[in-house]
């Protein structure tokens, strides 16, 4: 088996995983499907684009819940936008730890808000992880002169 053909595998093993293990969902497909020739660091621009605005909301999360006064609408307006970006990249554990987040906003309960952050935090450098390594094969793949392979 050639290093192309077995950089290829290994990429598909691990996207497959990444959608197995509920990291990815759908969405994050539509997205691979609007990369072409004409732009073709599309999901690395997009999913880039996802890193810096996550660590402004989380750094952001953390600050509002230090104050003496919590500001739960605060606090729920920047889980929301983290829910939106994260469903917009296909993120769907970051997505699904935004929803209990929102929910414990709701109920002003700030060791909740606390935990949800913790967890927040967590998911999101997991999935951070996941998706640099998968950027990290694809370039392995053009390196070695060979394609990425598309997801079913």
């Amino acid at each position: 088996m050639d290093v192309v053909s077995q950089l290829q595998r290994q990429f598909v093993d691990y996207a497959t995983s990444l959608y197995r293990e509920g990291f990815l969902d759908d969405q994050f497909s539509q997205l691979q499907k609007l990369q072409d020739e004409s732009n073709p660091d599309f999901v690395v621009e997009v999913v880039s684009l996802f890193f810096e605005d996550s660590e402004k909301l989380l750094s952001n999360m953390a600050i509002a819940l230090e104050q003496p006064m919590v500001d739960y609408k605060q606090i729920d307006a920047h889980v929301h936008q983290f829910k939106g970006s994260s469903s917009s990249i296909g993120a769907k554990r970051v997505k699904n730890v935004c929803v209990a987040f929102r929910n414990v906003c709701e109920e002003k309960n700030i060791e909740g808000c606390v935990n949800c952050l913790q967890q927040l935090k967590s998911e999101y450098n997991l999935v951070k992880n996941k998706l640099q390594n998968l950027f990290r094969l694809e370039q392995q793949i053009l390196s070695v002169g060979g394609s990425i392979p598309v997801m079913a």
